[in-house]
């Protein structure tokens, strides 16, 4: 153990798939020394700023947002709110005096990452997307290591920097053993006999998930006579889910505003339909489950659709687009966990493509550009 503990800043949030692997980092520091000092620098309003203090540690918001598509006054005001967190980040830095900075993604890593690199403090990007946003391609030019989940990502940045580590996980997430699914079964109280799919829109949930389930029991469930469903609509869509689910009941569908347990909903589930998110991808892959994505068409750069193809190329997911999903999606989920021998090559495939190390690299990463050993 080294006799100086590390002061880390962990920039970034927005979503669960920047928050999740930024408290696998945390973690893993931490595990490597209980004096790290941690300090997370996310955006006012967003997620974070309940999760992280929830999982044990500090957590200061900055005013940053981001650009509104639609006409908005909000607009007008980012150039301000960027500004202003800059000056705000810089302060921070000065306050906490961190040996390194380290950007997860999200509204907060841009600001945070410039103003250290602007004070030659030592930045690590970690970078979750086959497809690089701008901000951080931009940020890539001086940071002294970029951390990635997909190779060939020397079309965005500097290759002697990037290091292929894996997305972080939470710790919980693996293969489902025998016990495992016998204990998840009775945790969300299903019938073993049945097959079992597991729906999920990612942390804030999704119109489009919701919308297909929704029309599939709507059109009697087609498919699905021994099909039991575990669905998390999203605390945003609950209401509108009970409402329709009050009018349309059907024994053996469990809807949800958040899954608490992630590991149980994973280990019951014989397919899994979800967005193709960043961590979500990971998670999947550690968990080695045949999984049907749906990438969403409203974020940047598309980057979703390239996370999933990396595993359609594989023969390691399927791939059902936005617009297509209302009419096809469960049709084709019912279809799948009724094929086993698909399924079996499916997970054979996924698991093979799983990074289960990914924050103790990444933590490997960070002493080596502090110059400290950990």
């Amino acid at each position: 153990m080294n006799d100086k503990a590390l002061r880390v800043i962990i920039s970034g949030g927005g979503t669960g798939g920047h928050i999740f692997p930024a408290l696998s980092i945390a973690g893993r520091l931490k595990d490597v020394n209980p004096g790290t000092e941690i300090l997370f620098v996310g955006a006012e309003g967003r997620m974070e700023m309940e999760k992280v203090p929830a999982a044990g540690y500090r957590i200061v918001g900055l005013p940053v947002a981001g650009l509104q598509r639609s006409l908005s006054v909000s607009n007008l005001k980012l150039p301000f709110k960027i500004l202003k967190s800059i000056e705000m980040a810089g302060k921070i830095i000065d306050g906490f005096k961190p040996d390194i900075a380290v950007g997860v993604g999200g509204y907060a890593s841009a600001p945070v990452l410039w103003a250290a690199q602007r004070k030659r403090i030592p930045t690590l990007i970690q970078e979750q997307n086959g497809f690089a946003g701008l901000t951080n391609r931009i940020l890539g030019k001086k940071a002294g290591k970029i951390c990635v989940a997909y190779e060939g990502m020397e079309r965005f940045f500097p290759a002697d920097r990037i290091t292929v580590t894996g997305n972080p996980i939470r710790k919980e997430i693996v293969p489902a053993t025998p016990e495992m699914k016998a204990e998840a079964i009775a945790f969300y109280g299903l019938d073993p006999e049945k097959k079992h799919i597991f729906i999920v829109g990612g942390s804030l949930g999704s119109r489009t998930l919701n919308e297909s389930v929704m029309g599939w029991i709507s059109r009697g469930c087609p498919g699905g006579e021994d099909v039991e469903i575990i669905w998390q609509c999203g605390q945003y869509y609950k209401a509108k889910t009970d409402e329709f689910m009050a009018g349309h009941g059907r024994p053996g569908i469990r809807h949800y505003a958040f899954i608490k347990r992630m590991d149980l909903a994973y280990a019951a589930a014989d397919a899994v339909v979800s967005r193709s998110g960043a961590s979500s991808v990971s998670e999947l892959c550690a968990a080695g489950k045949a999984v049907i994505f749906v990438p969403s068409p409203n974020v940047a750069e598309d980057h979703q659709t390239h996370n999933a193809m990396a595993l359609v190329r594989k023969d390691a997911a399927m791939l059902v687009r936005d617009e297509d999903a209302p009419q096809v999606l469960m049709e084709q989920a019912c279809r799948l966990v009724h094929d086993g021998r698909k399924m079996e090559m499916m997970e054979k495939n996924i698991s093979e493509m799983a990074r289960r190390d990914a924050a103790e690299r990444i933590v490997e990463e960070i002493y080596g550009l502090t110059g400290k050993k950990g």
